[in-house]
């Protein structure tokens, strides 16, 4: 919760301090590594996203494994909400964060920041072709 309150409050020092200085974050496809990663991180985050609320829904820790599910309610820069359901996994060492990994559907994101009736329209068109045969 420590660290979700942070995330909210924007408190940069606070999360970065609470990393290893070898930690690793995953996300994307994309792995940052150390300290300079997790800044990389949240200047990304907070660069598209200038107000975050977290809603947890199950939470699961076993040993040095903390594994969470939860929505993320976002506000973008020009005042759309996102709302994006996610799950992390983050490994403990001498309680700080060794390793974080996020999972979530970037295209959660897409028709909040995606302009234009064309790109618009391109987009409905590859969800609507993702789901093909599900619904």
């Amino acid at each position: 919760m420590e660290f979700d309150n942070a995330i909210e409050k924007r408190d940069i020092e606070m999360m970065v301090n609470a990393f290893t200085d070898d930690c690793e974050i995953e996300l994307l496809g994309v792995v940052l590594k150390g300290k300079d990663g997790v800044r990389t991180w949240l200047d990304w985050l907070f660069t598209h996203l200038v107000k975050v609320k977290f809603i947890p829904s199950i939470i699961i820790v076993e040993n040095n494994i903390f594994f969470e599910e939860f929505v993320l309610m976002g506000t973008l820069q020009d005042g759309s909400v996102v709302e994006s359901k996610q799950s992390e996994v983050l490994v403990y060492e001498d309680y700080k964060i060794k390793s974080l990994r996020l999972y979530f559907d970037r295209l959660d994101f897409v028709n909040a920041v995606v302009k234009g009736f064309v790109s618009k329209r391109i987009v409905n068109i590859l969800i609507s072709r993702s789901l093909e045969g599900l619904v």
